[in-house]
């Protein structure tokens, strides 16, 4: 993902700070609502039922957040029903995801796309880990690269997600990063969880597993396996410090299993300009802090214009990874 857009979008957004306040301020939800595109449980869940409490909480909305859950299509059912019957709803927000871009990307909500929705912010990410098992030979991850571009079958890495998931494509941003000319040669096995692929891994099934940090946590802290590298743009705080970023090992690979929001196309410019600000200070706020640092969540600190040019560019690096791994034709 190209920083150098996230870059630009931050600086339009900089300078559209003071007018998007302003029309933040003509406008107030009478009934705020946020769909979680799946049922009760999980990350958008989380994402509607931690947000809206917060920002109730905080007194940044005027009466308690109403969540609705919308499952079906993996967010499409949501993301259809918001486009096509709920396109004007200023007081409607969705949540949203790293699984929402790929599954735009891959075409998976039929006649469906990005552009017909806005994108309002993110609230945190979850990065992603490749890992190795604790007594493995490999200690880098351009050790790990080195030995698939030299013998492509002589790794498997294990993931959580389907073939074409966020999984799988996280290690083919890093694969493409590192040079490796066909991604198609890397060999990935789908899990039904991460934990699977990591007790695989540690079986000797697998040389490598990719996911996320929240999954990989408990197994560094057990001794089972040895992160090489995380998938985020610098290094982490606290008790994620000690592990290297791929960047910082000459690979440039970011991925991020963001959490954040998207409103109506056709929501107006003041309620529009209202959620990013409301986002924008729940972000900001210890508050959210504390829930991120509960829950796992790393930080992803991006709004209105800068939000929209993060996810177009995700949406963008997805697609032409699908289609040089013929998940799209």
């Amino acid at each position: 993902m190209k920083l150098d857009t996230i870059r630009r979008g931050l600086a339009v957004l900089a300078l559209a700070a003071v007018p998007l306040a302003a029309q933040a301020q003509d406008f107030t939800p009478e009934n705020p609502e946020c769909i979680a595109p799946a049922n009760p449980g999980g990350g958008w869940d989380f994402t509607c039922r931690q947000v809206g409490k917060t920002l109730q909480d905080l007194g940044l909305i005027p009466s308690t957040m109403q969540v609705v859950n919308l499952s079906g299509g993996g967010g499409g059912v949501a993301y259809a029903e918001v486009v096509n019957k709920r396109n004007d709803d200023n007081d409607l927000i969705v949540a949203a995801s790293s699984a929402t871009a790929t599954r735009l990307a891959q075409n998976a909500y039929p006649g469906n796309t990005m552009d017909q929705v806005r994108w309002i912010g993110a609230v945190g990410a979850d990065y992603g880990v490749i890992a190795v098992a604790a007594d493995s030979e490999i200690d880098s991850l351009p050790a790990l690269m080195d030995q698939m571009k030299s013998d492509p079958t002589s790794i498997a890495i294990g993931g959580g997600s389907a073939v074409g998931g966020w999984d799988h494509l996280k290690v083919l941003i890093a694969a493409q990063k590192a040079g490796l000319t066909d991604v198609r040669a890397v060999k990935y096995i789908a899990f039904a969880g991460g934990g699977e692929a990591v007790t695989q891994l540690l079986a000797g099934s697998l040389q490598a597993f990719t996911g996320d940090l929240s999954e990989a946590k408990g197994f560094v802290e057990s001794g089972d396996i040895k992160v090489l590298a995380v998938l985020a743009p610098e290094r982490l705080p606290g008790e994620f410090a000690d592990f290297p970023t791929a960047r910082e090992q000459g690979i440039d690979a970011i991925g991020a299993n963001w959490r954040g929001f998207y409103a109506p196309g056709a929501m107006s410019d003041a309620a529009y300009a209202y959620w990013v600000a409301q986002i924008a200070t729940l972000y900001d706020s210890p508050e959210w802090k504390s829930v991120m640092e509960t829950n796992g969540l790393a930080p992803l600190d991006l709004q209105g214009d800068a939000f929209q040019a993060f996810v177009a560019d995700s949406v963008a690096s997805i697609e032409s990874l699908s289609r040089e791994i013929g998940i799209l034709k």
